[in-house]
């Protein structure tokens, strides 16, 4: 039993019509399937396995890197001379994060505290934590600049604990000790005459109140009700608002926490978010884009503006008093200590600052922070965050042990915080909001052409068969002339 052409073409016709309706319809529908199943899958719900577990346990591989500036001529600073520094490190660190005390509220906010634990890799780094480095002395240092308006004779009192203690302007400790905490009698002389002039009453470290410790109660907007405000800070402790700094504007919660934000970015978004250890909100811009193992990314970066001064930038007025541009001015929240952060190796900051110490090389590859976030999720791929650590140091009459320190702000240590998604999270992730996605967009212009194939088919097979049946008819025709034609030449 044959098919005649005419059955075909208008199969082919119906099928092709049939797809190219669908395949518009999905044109139109898709995107908002799409963007639904998006949705579902980056708000902050139990519900959603995959991006639940993302947020809550991060099974994302976090390193921290330490780099000390080693100082080499300690006794010419103290004469008066340009301190010279040596990078040491990087002393590598794998970071645990995890989030607990987890509570969901009925205004469709959740409330956690996320804890930090650093463990020591030592394959990883350029040395041991036995390592040995000089940097200034925060506790000598640091008091001598907090002191430098009080009267002379507590002035002499200092002076003389730092006598008594054997504490002199610059320390000379292992890394492990630097990092984590080493015995000082100092400390505890101080917290018994100066209560609350140090943050710490046991061990003095750099990195002492960060190891198993919480960045605070953050309260964030869980997106079921509004996608748009995923992530985003409600409070901080219960604050809307820090009091550190001089403006209402310096002063405000925006943004995230720091780890996602909310999907369907564009070039014009920007990241903005709270970081409990600046004690301010940053914000990062759009630099351009990019690919990291098949899944599209944009880069963001710190704006040159981010620790401009106030004269430079005036909406960075509230965060001073300020100095040369480029450091942020942080004793407000750290107990009058004069600590300032900044760029590693002062990138990105005024020149004049690297005319002030020797051994600083600023490069945009090593010292530049970046995130590179997938914009339709708004979940990051790979997460480099440096800053550095500085100490106004100067002569402090009364202190001695200052000698005739020429006034600086000093680089001490400089950190960089990475992470990137890899393994079986980011196969699920490529898979269930990169490729499904990407092939449901492509499958609508694949059902569209098969349409149209279908339609183009049908139009050929009928007229192919007009042509046959004009051929058909002519052709009786053709002959009669021809015999006719024939005869008459024959009768000739």
């Amino acid at each position: 039993m044959t098919i005649s052409k005419s059955k075909i073409a208008i199969g082919l016709l119906v099928v092709g019509i049939f797809a190219v309706v669908f395949g518009t319809v999905l044109v139109f529908v898709g995107p908002i399937i799409i963007d639904d199943q998006i949705v579902k899958n980056v708000e902050i719900n139990p519900k959603n396995e995959l991006s639940y577990t993302m947020w809550k346990d991060i099974p994302v591989p976090f390193f921290m890197s330490i780099y000390f500036f080693n100082i080499l001529n300690p006794d010419e600073i103290l004469a008066g001379e340009k301190p010279m520094v040596e990078q040491r490190g990087p002393y590598v660190y794998s970071e645990k994060r995890w989030k607990d005390n987890i509570t969901f509220h009925d205004n469709k906010t959740v409330s956690y505290q996320e804890y930090r634990q650093y463990f020591f890799e030592e394959s990883m780094s350029a040395g041991n934590e036995s390592d040995v480095v000089t940097i200034p002395n925060m506790l000598v240092l640091g008091a001598s600049v907090m002191m430098e308006n009080m009267p002379f004779p507590v002035r002499l009192l200092i002076s003389a604990a730092f006598k008594t203690f054997k504490e002199s302007a610059f320390l000379t400790k292992t890394v492990g000790e630097l990092m984590w905490g080493y015995d000082s009698k100092l400390v505890d002389f101080l917290n018994s005459y100066f209560p609350g002039m140090l943050p710490v009453k046991g061990k003095f470290g750099l990195f002492a109140e960060f190891n198993n410790s919480n960045t605070g109660l953050f309260t964030v907007f869980t997106g079921q009700d509004d996608i748009r405000k995923v992530h985003k800070v409600d409070s901080w402790n219960g604050l809307k608002h820090v009091n550190y700094w001089n403006s209402e504007q310096c002063n405000m919660i925006n943004g995230t926490a720091g780890q996602m934000w909310p999907p369907f970015m564009t070039t014009e978004s920007t990241l903005p978010f709270y970081s409990p250890d600046a004690c301010r909100s940053m914000e990062l811009i759009y630099q351009r884009p990019g690919m990291i193992k098949g899944i599209p990314v944009y880069r963001f970066v710190a704006p040159k503006t981010l620790f401009a001064n106030g004269s430079d930038y005036p909406p960075n007025e509230g965060f001073c008093p300020c100095r040369q541009s480029g450091l942020l001015n942080v004793s407000t929240c750290r107990h009058k200590s004069p600590v300032f952060i900044s760029h590693p190796h002062f990138y990105n900051a005024d020149p004049a600052l690297l005319e002030t110490v020797s051994g600083l090389n600023p490069n945009e590859e090593d010292h530049g922070l970046f995130i590179d976030i997938h914009p339709e999720t708004g979940v990051p791929m790979n997460v480099s965050i440096k800053l550095q650590l500085n100490l106004l140091m100067k002569r402090v009459s009364g202190i001695t042990e200052t000698g005739k320190i020429a006034e600086v702000v000093m680089p001490m240590i400089w950190f960089g915080e990475s992470g990137y998604i890899d393994g079986p999270v980011l196969n699920t992730f490529r898979t269930n909001l990169v490729i499904l996605p990407m092939v449901m967009e492509y499958m609508q212009y694949i059902v569209i052409g098969f349409g149209l194939g279908c339609i183009i088919g049908a139009v050929a097979l009928i007229l192919s068969k007009k042509v046959r049946c004009l051929t058909l008819s002519f052709r009786p025709v053709g002959s009669i002339l021809m015999l006719t034609t024939d005869e008459g030449l024959d009768d000739d």
